[in-house]
């Protein structure tokens, strides 16, 4: 044995240097790290009446052409000239009535007066701004920018002004649609949202804070952002040109001055420009546009349901392998859904075929539906599975506008 043991410790040396290099260097057994190399990846999972139609007939809008995506050129000069005199300032206001003495907030002060308080009026005004988008006068902006206006006043940038008429708003989309009567307006011709790609060169154009039209740059830095909270229907186009408040319905351009969206909103902490901004597709606008103008509202799809989204907790309970579809947590009387049988705890799990991933996604789906369709749904009731027809209804109107301000404190509305 004491003759064996100079042998023995080369190798007693060897194993422990190729276990100290084999927890070293596990690649050198053609494993991987724990996580796979990779960082972890969150993923979330009324009748159908005929509407009536205005007169109306759609807006001629200008379709650009498609962006070149060459070498990008030095100056944007071209462009900002194309599509600046299409954008205006937008001035609304209306008048509240106040107490004419601050004691009048006072109940035991307001006792000695009754209903016959004196008061006064004050014009309460906001700033924002739209864009001309056809030549009969039709200009776009936010919902927000003129709701509850009793006056609203448009100034292009050749220094005419005039009074606009509102055609119709959205809120659930935050778009509203004015009408001026000008000779000649200048008119911003409209681009494919759909072609728009990450890292394309995108300038905004409004009148932030009130001085006057300005124009900043940035890329596009993601498309169809949504549970921002902002509004119901949200497929946002995200940039990081500096978006401030009084930019809110001015245009979003390409390098070439094509419309790719609406400035609505940015997301801030400290209530300015943080390069975090977000645009309504010039898509979407362009249909709500045409609904606004040719229906006087937006007709959309309804189910009438009230929505949870499932988690693995919940999966689990209803017998579900995986998180995927919707609890029903609450059906509208006398909505399509009541009248085809849905019940609260029913599992929706596929509309029209197609497996609910995203709820948001699904509702989007559902909106443009054409109301008295019949769509094919499958439910999960009692660990059974079963196919339900519902006749889409038309979505009602809002009983109130949607807040203009976000749910987030930390996002901000630029107004």
């Amino acid at each position: 044995m004491r003759r064996a043991l100079p042998y023995l410790w080369p190798v007693l040396i060897g194993v422990l240097a190729a276990i100290v290099l084999l927890n070293a260097f596990p690649q050198l057994l053609g494993r991987q790290d724990s996580d796979g190399g990779s960082g972890t990846l969150l993923q979330a999972r009324q009748d159908g009446s005929t509407p009536a139609s205005t007169d109306r007939s759609a807006p001629d809008i200008r379709q650009a052409d498609p962006m070149s995506r060459d070498q990008g050129p030095v100056s944007y000069a071209e462009a900002v000239e194309r599509a600046a005199p299409a954008v205006v300032n937008i001035y609304s206001s209306r008048v509240v009535e106040r107490d004419s003495h601050p004691l009048m907030s006072d109940p035991f002060f307001r006792q000695f007066f009754g209903d016959n308080a004196p008061s006064r009026q004050r014009m309460l005004s906001s700033l924002g701004s739209g864009v001309i988008v056809s030549e009969e006068g039709y200009v776009l902006t936010n919902h927000h920018v003129i709701n509850g206006a009793d006056q609203i006043r448009v100034a292009l940038r050749d220094g005419r002004e005039t009074l606009a008429e509102v055609v119709g708003t959205d809120p659930e989309s935050d778009l509203a649609v004015l009408r001026i009567d000008l000779e000649d307006p200048p008119v911003i011709e409209l681009t494919d949202s759909q072609e728009v790609a990450v890292g394309d060169v995108s300038l905004a154009i409004g009148n932030p804070f009130g001085v006057g039209q300005t124009v900043t740059m940035g890329i596009i830095s993601a498309t169809g952002r949504s549970h921002l909270g902002l509004s119901a229907y949200e497929d946002f186009i995200q940039t990081d040109a500096a978006i401030n408040p009084g930019n809110s319905g001015g245009a979003l351009i390409n390098p070439e001055g094509a419309l790719v969206g609406i400035n609505t909103a940015i997301f801030s902490r400290s209530g300015g420009s943080q390069g975090i901004g977000f645009a309504i597709p010039a898509n979407l606008a362009r249909n709500i546009l045409d609904e606004l103008v040719t229906r006087g509202r937006v007709v959309r799809g309804w189910l009438g349901i009230e929505a949870q989204e499932l988690n693995t907790e919940l999966a689990a309970s209803f017998g579900l392998e995986a998180p995927s579809g919707v609890v029903i947590a609450g059906v509208v009387p006398n909505g399509p859904a009541a009248a085809a049988g849905l019940q609260p705890g029913d599992v929706l799990l596929e509309v029209d075929g197609e497996p609910i991933v995203d709820p948001r996604q699904t509702m989007g789906d559902i909106a443009a539906v054409t109301p008295g369709t019949e769509l094919p749904v499958t439910i999960v009731r009692g660990g059974e599975t079963l196919e339900v027809d519902i006749t889409v209804g038309e979505r009602p109107t809002p009983s109130r506008p949607f807040p203009s301000e976000p749910q987030d404190s930390a996002s901000q509305d630029a107004p």
